[in-house]
């Protein structure tokens, strides 16, 4: 059987757009959200980490906003550094994977305040000015700021941040 070339055109074109249709991610609105899970998420956190509020059902508050664990990445988001603007961000997991530690303030800072020390396996830089070291004790172990904004991956010193100083000009 020989097949016509407007045939197969007409058919590669049909497939085309069945593939499309079909394999298309789903657009984050489209997403449902089990929101049972996500409380469920919320209350585990702040029984392992306590001390935090909660500010919606996907991030928590700690003194008074000084600090700030986003639990999940927004849908459709992977693998990418998405620290909010005017924040410095860690993450539990390479390649910006979450929970998510946000902070802002200058100077040197405890992580254990907010349980994050031995956590932090990735960074990212979203302020305009300055950088933030990360230490484990007073070893500097790497650097992120408006000269090198992330960091993908901490290793070799995966989990071993325990302090962060941040300088601002």
């Amino acid at each position: 059987m020989v097949i016509s070339p407007i045939f197969r055109t007409a058919l590669s074109v049909m497939l085309g757009w069945l593939m499309v249709l079909f394999l298309a991610p789903v657009p984050a609105h489209a997403a449902t959200v089990d929101h049972s899970a996500l409380r469920s998420e919320m209350a585990n956190y702040l029984a392992e980490y306590p001390g935090g509020t909660a500010i919606n059902d996907n991030e928590i508050s700690y003194q008074n906003g000084t600090f700030i664990v986003t639990l999940r990445a927004p849908f459709g988001v992977l693998a990418t550094a998405d620290c909010p603007s005017g924040w410095y961000c860690f993450y539990e997991l390479p390649n910006f994977g979450y929970p998510r530690g946000r902070l802002s303030s200058c100077g040197r800072q405890n992580l254990a305040t907010w349980q994050w020390q031995d956590r932090v396996e990735s960074a990212h830089y979203n302020l305009s000015s300055g950088s933030v070291s990360f230490y484990y004790y007073g070893t500097k172990l790497f650097t992120v700021g408006t000269g090198n904004r992330v960091r993908s991956d901490a290793a070799p010193y995966r989990e071993w941040p325990n302090y962060v100083d941040r300088y601002c000009p």
